[in-house]
């Protein structure tokens, strides 16, 4: 039993009592990586007929229309005979003549949408790798880190070789957080586009303006321009969905009522928010999906502002994953909008702060309803 569970006096009610996300260090193997490059399950049943315009945003209505007309351009061999050509020029039936010398035509390769957190960015990601009419296994669906940490995991030319075959490669939250990751990730994706694999990326940064205010490096800044070049830009405008009629989010709970509900509720974990900050500094950020694997909910005490800008990034990646796997979260202390520092809203990363913010606050609504059940 935690400290905190014989400081309340609670009993278990749960068959079983919460797991500690702190005790689980877990090792992924190099394929798992590679199999799970599909969109997360939140994404799983999304498509473009579910995305919602906001009726006041033409942009959104574009996007829909431009990302179907990009998705049927990928149908490969089987639109030759339509005598159609595909989006941005190039044929349908590449697939075909791919490994036949067939050169590649010149000119933009992928989609790129922009646009602030919550306006549906992954949604229509999600929605163009289940339209484009290829088998999963053709198509690869991952977060910028996730792309890294692949590359990480399986070396530059092992990565290159495994999704040069693919017909389409969607990178979401596309962010270049260092220059050397910055030169990976453009040679990585020039390799892809010479083997004709079309490009889909979001961002929350235009591409010509990745990077800035974080490096002001000539090498940098000059890799980024060769790296916009792959990418027709799509701007989506908008107000975060998320918050959109929707009510504040929960204010924390006491360390009991925590607590209680992590016992009442079959798969949760139970953890103290600064301990599990020091965990994560010790499993590294390929592994957060993995150390979420079977849970039902999320449970934290004493939440508190991270305490410096690694561990920050560290924990914006643990809040993707949770809200990739729609996972309630419950936690005493802090509100989340208080997490970050007013230094941090305000630098190079305030972006991923804002989504994290935005995602946990979201998580906490769910959470609600644990808790009230409890």
């Amino acid at each position: 039993m935690s400290s905190s569970t014989a400081a309340s006096g609670i009993s278990p009610i749960a068959d079983a009592a919460p797991v500690s996300l702190c005790a689980r260090e877990p090792h992924v193997p190099a394929d798992r990586l590679v199999a799970e490059m599909v969109p997360p399950p939140r994404f799983d049943s999304v498509r473009f007929s579910t995305y919602l315009p906001d009726p006041n945003q033409p942009s959104q209505f574009e996007a829909v229309k431009v990302l179907e007309g990009f998705a049927g351009g990928l149908g490969g061999a089987h639109a030759v005979a339509g005598g159609k050509r595909g989006f941005f020029g190039f044929g349908k039936g590449r697939d075909k003549a791919k490994g036949k010398g067939a050169k590649v035509p010149a000119g933009p390769r992928g989609v790129y949408l922009d646009g602030g957190y919550g306006v549906g960015k992954t949604h229509l990601l999600a929605s163009l790798w289940h339209a484009t009419p290829a088998e999963p296994s053709l198509k690869a669906f991952g977060t910028f880190v996730e792309l890294t940490n692949l590359v990480g995991a399986l070396g530059f030319q092992q990565t290159v070789q495994t999704l040069s075959n693919h017909r389409l490669l969607c990178i979401d939250e596309f962010e270049l957080d260092d220059p050397g990751d910055t030169v990976l990730v453009s040679s990585l994706l020039r390799k892809l586009v010479d083997a004709g694999v079309a490009l889909a990326a979001t961002s929350n940064t235009l591409p010509g303006k990745l990077g800035e205010g974080r490096f002001a490096a000539v090498d940098f800044l000059r890799e980024i321009q060769g790296l916009s070049a792959h990418f027709r830009t799509l701007r989506i405008d908008g107000e975060d969905y998320r918050h959109r009629g929707l009510p504040e989010a929960p204010a924390p709970y006491s360390d009991e009522q925590v607590t209680k509900t992590a016992y009442a509720t079959a798969g949760a974990s139970l953890d103290d928010f600064p301990q599990l900050l020091e965990h994560l500094a010790r499993v590294h950020p390929s592994r957060y999906g993995a150390l979420t694997d079977g849970l039902k909910a999320v449970c934290l005490t004493d939440v508190r502002p991270v305490p410096d800008q690694s561990t920050a990034l560290r924990l914006v990646v643990l809040a993707d994953r949770l809200y990739d796997r729609e996972v309630p979260v419950l936690a005493s202390g802090l509100p989340f909008d208080q997490l970050f520092s007013e230094d941090m809203l305000k630098g190079g990363y305030r972006k991923k702060y804002f989504r994290a913010i935005s995602r946990l606050t979201a998580l906490a609504r769910d959470g609600k309803r644990l808790a009230e059940s409890a």
